[in-house]
């Protein structure tokens, strides 16, 4: 029976040492705080020689059972008392919480576990020997501290439990709030704020007034006389112009230490806050506990910014040496929850170190030292932020910065979801409401980019010849990069050489690429240089930016000296420089680059993980914009023209037999002319054209036009501080609520609710729309939905289709009209809830996200405090993400995967094994799956939770808390299947987030290759043994081979992003298959999990062609497949090396997680066709994109340009599809006639990238054709352009 047991993983997330290398003592006292153990040694110190032994010591390093056993062995076995502070309650470590209870068994032991922070903890409590007052005590003596209380604790225990005559009094309660004031080394005082303004009075003779900030940390910091570092903190504060409050408290959560904050800050008139506490007040920050709008308040009295300084739990070696920057638990409690508060991430400004050793405790005693250089850039930060805040509006300089990739003319303002230059246009009109130096704004986003391609850009070719409007000489330049550390001016010169060989420089110049409105800049961002070394594209992924690059950058902070800059839209490629993920050092570029300043990022909401990046890495402040407007697909052309058909076909059967067959024949007809057939999915393999398989064909098409028709697609684009015309915004109202977020009306699906009011059935059974299909409907017809359209009603679909309709018809009437609801009293009572509810919440939340979009903005540029909020995509029931115009925050990279994205990998793991078994008759043995740091944000780990589920592993969470503590394994007998062999290809930002969950998973693969299991369903084991065998015979040591052999874990190099393949394909610099195959290669060889990005390139090469499926997942439809270049670069990219590995293209799914209760699994064909079908060909899209100008033209080059890179990986675009896609974006007059006037590059480019398609033998003529029409064509409209471009010039 014991094989039916799930076995438990004994995975402990721990990067501390096993061995504590002390001997036995009678009292031993654990706790996680260094500064608290510090403290206590220096009590015992004081204590008598023969006073009972004592040993202290960091549970942390005991977090491993194996650590933990040895310890009891060696120190514990012999103890009489043990005392634990235990922070994070029993579940935090839940194997030494029990095996201390089984240690207190023995006669003569005494335990006392309290809690590690000033919460009462019953079960902590209740698992003492002793009775709850003497516990309870001994809490007060620890958390009150210093070095009074700490003796007294010594005397009390050696009293109580040793029976040792000595006297103790009850612990000193110190103050929890306290103005503090450095008095000399090894000592404070407790101050007030005059004697505070008497220093600053006598630092600030003959200058005029300096800021005030707060500087906010630990009590116990006090408690353990752990002040130096602060001490040195402000001092370099004072020089840097600062006049420092310093605040000791006991936690921010206190409401007395709050109030006594927010009244000196009111007093002293602070302009900012620096933090380095830890954690977070905010308690919304759970979207399981908030899928409703929410509005989130600093806690401080006034709106001030917060800049959170980070004191690592680990050495400066360590961070120097850890290309990541923090360990999982610093990420956690120094970054992840405080962006939750909305702080502004900053830098890591002091470290541990081991300030002597205690020999009469056997421990080291911990101090923090502070990082002079990291303390200096953060307070140029914090003087830069206070500096916004003084100034008039009039007087600041501010910098707008738009992305450029590809470095084309035609694709200026990147901004993912967003009409990126009409977004800068109204920013810059707010900047010149709020008496900002802004002049001559152009008229629209076209007309602002029309004037930036005046003048040089990014675009190689016309460098030289066109005007430049602002440059820096090569002296100053070159004055400025003297200052970098000489390993980066090294590594610029090597790779570089001298800046006069930069193409940008022009006479002695370095060229920079924007226009000046007023004092305001607007400026082109600089490319990292691979357009400029072809050969980086392959083999270096951590490129070092050009001079012309650093150039841009030093030209805005130290010549023209702008106050702060605004990078627009998602996303640059400043965050993405190569360094730490977090915790930046002065070598890392994104720091050499931008320097202390403040940076504010309007980004869509959907995408926590590149936001997360860009504060982590550029200090940002996020002000989140709202997705694009959302609609159904419908149907269109051949597609309505065809499902006109098939629904007279339907009304005639059994009616009209021979118009029956005459529309029948139609049909077939139309399938084959419109190539629709090539889309249809399910026939059945035979050839034979009977009336049965006719029957499944017409069943097919009926279902995929259905499909392709409520398919939901983006209306255009979004603008920054703008809502959507009304009917779009009715459209988007319905996307929001079509998903149910609680069974309640309000929380229900819109859809759901009007179809309970109108009592739809099926068998009996409440009808669900979102499940509907193509089934007959035979339920009621109520006159309501009649009457909402003519169309035929045949279908459960069709049922839908109307319920669609009422909605929209109830957002125009009851929301956007604002008519009176009592009509609904009656006939649809629930409705009338969740109308209401939008017209109170919902609808209010959009409106108020339109205005925060910009306000925040002007707030945050005005050195105040910018609201967090939550991140994710609204229309998958995130309702808590509105309004937007708020610093997003993301998910605690210690609850992946959560409890709902569990469930739903499970079903994910489920239909995608169901689906390979319908489509090859067989288990699916080994896949690989692409996993992405904000798609895991924003759902919480879908991917990670599908990849343990095809395993048959499932996390463990902490009782009490959303933490992900340990794993178990499924026996393959409960499982019923083999187990999937999954190698995840991790990007970058997922591997600086989540280095825990790696962690977890590589101990996964590791326990189950290990695991000996009866029968053949355990292919990890199998594979990574056979592996092994072979590298063994190779040469390899036993340890070394299975190491390689069970790495299923890759990523980019450390410090480097991205998957290899833009930059091929954006410069045309790949001949065959098997040159992205190596860029893929290249760029992903690094193992991770165990391992901190070790090169293991053969090992990927392995796992690789062994490959027979390859899995990427979608969680939500506010984007797509093709309006990302990230899909083809994984997903295709991934393909591509496979089939050149193996010989055969793998299997390629694409996860459908857009509805998290129904998770489908298409294969990749299917999902193509279905973008291109209901999007890309789709008269409602094309017309949404000219309404954007230039951007809306940017949009459909980018479309084809991730079209053509998806054939190019996969070889899944047919002709056809290549013909359809040229008719309808380039060779229609109209559209052609439109990206001429306003983005005559884009057309070029997509002319260029479609006969890139003719040459590459990608798009074929038709057999037979003797020209190429479609060629010729192509080449024609290139010679038109360069004609057109030479009459201009």
């Amino acid at each position: 029976m014991h094989l039916f047991a799930s076995q438990p993983g004994g995975y402990v997330d721990d990067e501390g040492i096993v061995d504590l290398q002390q001997s036995a003592a009678d009292i031993i006292i654990l706790s996680a705080a260094d500064s608290g153990l510090s403290a206590l040694a220096s009590a015992v110190d004081t204590l008598p020689q023969d006073f009972p032994s004592v040993r202290l010591a960091n549970w942390m390093h005991l977090l491993k059972p194996a650590a933990f056993d040895l310890y009891q062995e060696k120190v514990l076995q012999n103890a009489k008392l043990v005392v634990v502070s235990l922070l994070g309650g029993e579940g935090y470590w839940q194997y030494g919480f029990e095996q201390l209870q089984f240690w207190a068994q023995k006669k003569g032991r005494t335990l006392i576990i309290v809690p590690g922070d000033d919460s009462e903890d019953e079960a902590l409590f209740n698992a003492c020997t002793v009775d709850y007052q003497e516990a309870f005590k001994v809490w007060r003596y620890l958390r009150e501290s210093g070095v009074d209380n700490n003796r007294h604790l010594f005397h009390f225990l050696g009293a109580q439990y040793f029976n040792i005559e000595t006297t103790w009094q009850d612990p000193k309660v110190l103050p929890p709030c306290m103005i503090y004031m450095p008095a000399h080394k090894g000592s404070y005082q407790q101050a007030n704020l005059n004697d505070w303004r008497t220093r600053w009075k006598k630092n600030s003779v003959n200058e005029k007034a300096k800021p005030v900030c707060l500087l906010l940390f630990y009590r116990s910091h006090l408690q353990s006389a752990n002040t130096e570092m602060f001490d040195e903190l402000i001092l370099v504060m004072e020089n840097q112009g600062i006049n420092p409050l310093p605040i000791a408290l006991a936690s921010l959560k206190d409401e007395t230490c709050l109030a006594l904050v927010n009244t000196l800050i009111e007093k002293s008139d602070a302009k900012l806050i620096l933090n380095t506490t830890g954690f977070a007040s905010n308690t919304k920050a759970n979207a399981d506990l908030a899928s409703e709008p929410t509005f989130i308040e600093s806690p401080f009295a006034k709106d001030l910014p917060v800049l959170q300084l980070i004191l690592a739990s680990g050495t400066q070696e360590d961070w120097q040496d850890y290309s990541q920057g923090l360990r999982s638990r610093d990420i956690a409690m120094h970054v992840v929850l405080p962006e939750m508060d909305g702080r502004i991430i900053s830098r890591a400004v002091s470290f541990k170190s081991e300030s002597h050793f205690n020999q009469r405790c056997e421990t080291p005693v911990v101090r923090y030292t502070l990082h002079k250089e990291r303390a200096l850039f953060v307070v140029k930060l914090a003087k830069a932020y206070c500096t916004l805040a003084s100034t008039h509006n009039s007087q600041k300089r501010i910098a707008l910065i738009l992305a450029n990739y590809p470095t084309k003319d035609g694709r200026i303002g990147n901004g993912v979801g967003l009409d990126t230059p009409q977004s800068t246009i109204n920013i810059l009109t707010a900047l010149k409401e709020a008496n900002y130096s802004v002049e001559n704004i152009p008229a629209d986003g076209t007309a602002l980019i029309k004037q930036l391609l005046g003048s040089v850009t990014n675009n190689p070719n016309t460098l030289h010849q066109l005007p430049c409007w602002q440059s820096i000489g090569l002296d100053e330049y070159l004055r400025f990069f003297k200052k970098l550390p000489i390993e980066n001016q090294q590594a610029v010169w090597e790779k570089w050489g001298s800046p006069e060989q930069d193409p940008k420089c022009r006479n002695a110049r370095l060229m920079l690429a924007g226009i000046r409105l007023g004092e305001t800049f607007v400026g082109i961002q600089p490319a990292r240089g691979f357009n400029l070394d072809l050969l980086a594209n392959y083999h270096d992924p951590d490129l070092v930016p050009p001079h012309s690059y650093l150039a841009f950058y030093f030209w805005l902070r130290h010549e023209y000296q702008v106050n702060a800059v605004i990078h627009v839209g998602k996303h640059g490629n400043l965050e993405w420089l190569p360094g730490k993920g977090s915790a930046l050092s002065e070598n890392c570029w994104p720091d050499i680059a931008l320097g202390p300043m403040p940076n504010f990022y309007p980004f869509i909401v959907n995408d926590p993980g590149e936001g997360a990046q860009a504060k982590r890495r550029t200090q940002a402040v996020i002000i989140d914009h709202l997705m694009p407007p959302m609609t159904r697909a419908e149907t269109y052309g051949e597609l309505a023209e065809l499902e006109n058909l098939v629904d007279e076909y339907y009304q005639a059967l059994g009616l009209d037999e021979r118009r029956e067959n005459w529309l029948r024949e139609q049909i077939l007809q139309q399938l084959r002319d419109s190539n629709l057939l090539q889309e249809l999915t399910g026939l059945s393999k035979s050839s034979n054209n009977s009336d049965k398989q006719d029957d499944e064909v017409l069943s097919q098409l009926d279902a995929y036009l259905c499909e392709i028709k409520e398919a939901q697609i983006r209306h255009g684009l979004h603008i920054l501080g703008a809502l959507p015309n009304a009917d779009k915004l009715a459209d988007t109202l319905v996307a929001l609520l079509r998903l149910p977020r609680g069974k309640d009306a309000a929380s229900s699906g819109i859809l759901h609710n009007l179809a309970k009011d109108l009592n739809l059935k099926v068998d009996g059974i409440d009808f669900d729309p979102l499940a509907a299909d193509q089934t007959n409907w035979a339920g009621d017809k109520p006159e309501e939905l009649k009457r909402i359209c003519d169309s035929v009603w045949r279908t459960q679909a069709d049922s839908r289709e109307r319920l669609e309709l009422l909605a929209l018809k109830f957002m125009h009437t009851y929301i956007l009209n604002d008519e009176d609801v009592t009509s609904l009293d009656n006939d649809f009572p629930r409705t009338k809830v969740q109308i209401r509810y939008i017209r109170q919440t919902l609808f209010k939340a959009l409106q108020l996200s339109a205005h925060l979009e910009i306000q925040s903005l002007i707030t945050g540029l005005d050195g105040k405090f910018v609201p967090p909020g939550p991140s994710g995509a609204p229309t998958r029931g995130r309702l808590d993400t509105l309004p937007t115009g708020r610093n997003f925050f993301s998910v605690d990279n210690r609850a992946i995967p959560s409890k709902a994205a569990w469930a739903l990998g499970k079903k994910s793991a489920q239909a995608l094994i169901e689906r390979h078994l319908q489509d090859h008759g067989d288990y699916p043995k080994q896949l690989g799956l692409s996993v992405w740091g904000t798609a895991t944000m924003r759902t919480g780990g879908d991917d990670i939770a599908q990849a343990f589920a095809l395993m048959g592993v499932k996390p463990i969470w902490a009782q009490g808390s959303q933490r992900v503590v340990d794993f178990e394994i499924t026996p393959t007998m409960l499982l019923k299947r083999p187990r999937v062999d999954v190698t995840l290809r991790v990007s970058g930002f997922f591997r600086d987030a989540f280095p825990n969950v790696m962690r977890v998973y590589d101990a996964a693969v590791q326990a189950l290759a290990k695991l000996q299991e009866p029968g053949f369903g355990n292919s990890i084991r199998k594979h990574v043994q056979t592996r092994s065998q072979q590298l063994i015979k190779e040469g390899f040591t036993e340890e070394m081979a299975w190491q390689q052999a069970s790495y299923r874990v890759f990523g980019s190099k450390p410090g480097a992003y991205g998957a290899g393949l833009q930059g091929l394909i954006d410069e045309r610099c790949w001949e065959k298959d098997s040159d992205l195959a190596d860029a893929y290669l290249n760029w992903g060889g690094y193992a991770y999990g165990s391992s901190d990005g070790v090169e293991a390139r053969s090992a990927f090469q392995h796992q690789l062609s062994k490959l027979e499926a390859v899995v990427q997942n979608q969680d939500n439809r506010e984007h797509d497949l093709l309006d990302s270049d990230d899909y083809y670069q994984f997903q295709g990219g991934m393909s591509n090396a496979v089939n050149v590995l193996s010989g055969k293209m793998p299997a390629i799914y694409h996860g459908d997680h857009s509805n998290p209760a129904v998770p489908k699994m298409r294969t990749l064909k299917e999902e193509l066709n279905r973008v291109i079908r209901s999007r890309v060909l789709n008269p409602k899209w094309i017309s949404a994109m000219r309404e954007h100008g230039y951007k809306g033209a940017f949009e459909m080059a980018a479309t084809i340009d991730y079209m053509f890179a998806y054939d190019a990986t996969t070889d899944l675009i047919d002709d056809y599809q290549y013909e359809k896609v040229s008719d309808a974006l380039i060779f229609d007059e109209t559209n052609q006639q439109f990206l001429r006037e306003h983005n005559l590059p884009a057309l070029e480019e997509m002319a260029e990238r479609m006969l890139e398609a003719k040459q590459r033998g990608l798009w074929e003529k038709p057999e037979g054709q003797e020209e190429d029409n479609y060629a010729q064509a192509l080449q024609n409209l290139l010679l038109d352009i360069d004609e057109h471009k030479e009459s201009m010039s």
